[in-house]
């Protein structure tokens, strides 16, 4: 007769955690909402009545604070509501583990949701994976068709990350107008990040159902690292846009080789080579050139532009450390690029479902998209653009490789500033533009010295192959 209890227990945490930390949001709200009183109001007949004030969401309430510091309340909800969800994987995973629940032999719905998350997947679409690759890597391609896809992948990334790039820009600095013409802006980046991620999920999930490859050969709690890593990144590179220009941030994207040289070191031990630090060095010196000459005095403080590093900051190092361990994921478990993308935005899924759900964000953003019609478009589009964008990046790596992928992004960076400075009207000086030119250089000297060591080292292993001496070059 099958056992009920460990099952039973596993649903009593969930629970358990699921009402603590509704608790915890309810203490949260209460602290928050202790405000001024609304004042009496006197109507026609000199009656003098006490306005009702309308119940605000979490959200809501963090909105009224200062800007300058509401993001960072925000962030410790939003790390509230992520803990929701590590918390009880964690103590399921630990109890799992203890009473060997995987080893049993029913095969329970139940069940066979806990092996899928805490489990290794099997084997079988291994070959079928590597089947589809031989036969798409053993078709021999013209030059022409060669040139057709990269044309195809060229327009494919700029015209995806172009529009999301401007629609960024849009939905989270310029404000929109309700039917009765009052303006107000979006300020809830976590709902952004929701459903780019969503949609994201749905895609990969369809097609990995119509090619039999949806069984994961990873335990699935494996992606929640790179995806909670992943959301912080996108969440901290939609709050900084409150603070900095669009054109600064992107360029702050190129300064990210740093700390992903850094996370490289500590997660992968990995070595690098001496180019690749000049290269580092350049594009931070171009990158503090930008800053200084760009910035426009009469619209920033000291503490916008502080706030605004401090976010980009952030925003590089959780995703030098998602490059990094998706890079470890792809060593031990072999698993496709769309494996990776559907598995990862799962689990951000689920977190910012969770963390939106515990401050009452689905309630606020749909409020705000019910009266503003045109965010519902930019929103829609805006996620569909990232989806596409990720989809376009794994194509043209698997066929060109990454060097012409980081040449066509390099441009795409290059022209998306330019798009933002027509578009929303931000002056770069010429000091500004010096920082560009240089972290641009540096890119291009990188990729350039990236491919030249790569070629030489074939050279080296096929003269020692035939038994030539080898050259120093």
């Amino acid at each position: 007769m099958r056992n009920f209890v460990p099952d039973l227990i596993i649903c009593f945490v969930l629970i358990i955690t699921i009402t603590v930390f509704r608790l915890f949001s309810s203490i949260l709200h209460e602290s928050l909402g202790d405000g001024p009183a609304v004042p009496p109001v006197a109507v026609a007949d000199g009656t003098v009545i006490q306005a009702q004030e309308e119940e605000l969401t979490l959200s809501q309430l963090i909105d009224r604070k200062s800007k300058e510091y509401s993001w960072l309340l925000r962030l410790s909800v939003n790390t509230l509501g992520y803990i929701c969800i590590f918390i009880p994987g964690l103590l399921i995973y630990k109890y799992t583990r203890r009473i060997k629940y995987l080893e049993r032999s029913d095969k329970s719905l139940f069940g066979n949701v806990v092996r899928v998350c805490f489990g290794s997947g099997s084997d079988g679409e291994r070959g079928l994976e590597s089947k589809t690759a031989d036969r798409g890597s053993g078709a021999k391609r013209t030059s022409m068709q060669d040139c057709f896809l990269l044309v195809y992948c060229l327009l494919g990334l700029m015209g995806s990350y172009l529009t999301w790039g401007v629609l960024q820009e849009k939905i989270m600095t310029q404000e929109y107008v309700n039917a009765d013409k009052k303006k107000a802006h979006f300020k809830d980046s976590q709902f952004l990040v929701f459903t780019n991620r969503v949609l994201g999920f749905l895609i990969t999930a369809v097609y990995l159902t119509a090619k039999s490859q949806l069984r994961q050969r990873a335990p699935l709690y494996k992606y929640s690292y790179a995806s909670f890593s992943n959301i912080m990144s996108a969440w901290f590179q939609y709050e900084a846009l409150k603070f900095v220009s669009f054109p600064t941030q992107v360029l702050a994207k190129s300064c990210k080789i740093v700390p992903v040289m850094i996370m490289g070191k500590i997660v992968s031990r990995n070595k690098y080579e001496f180019y690749e630090y000049i290269t580092a060095i350049m594009i931070s010196v171009g990158m503090i050139f930008f800053l200084t000459g760009s910035t426009d005095e009469s619209k920033t403080t000291a503490m916008t532009t502080l706030t605004g590093v401090l976010l980009l900051t952030f925003y590089m190092i959780f995703d030098s450390f998602t490059s990094n361990w998706q890079g470890e994921l792809f060593k031990t478990y072999s698993m496709s690029s769309i494996q990776m993308m559907c598995g990862v935005n799962l689990f951000s899924t689920l977190f910012t479902a969770a963390s939106l759900s515990m401050q009452g964000g689905f309630y606020s953003s749909l409020q705000f998209a019910a009266e503003h019609p045109k965010f519902v478009l930019d929103c829609v589009v805006l996620s569909i653009s990232s989806a596409i964008g990720q989809l376009f990046i794994f194509y043209t790596i698997a066929t060109f490789g990454a060097v012409v992928f980081t040449i066509i992004m390099t441009l795409r960076q290059a022209i998306a500033i330019l798009l933002s400075c027509l578009i929303y009207k931000h002056s770069i000086s010429r000091l500004g533009i010096f920082g560009v030119l240089i972290v641009f250089a540096a890119i291009f000297l990188r990729v350039y010295c990236n491919h030249r060591m790569k070629t030489i080292r074939r050279r080296h292993m096929a003269d020692a192959a035939v038994g030539k001496p080898r050259l120093n070059v």
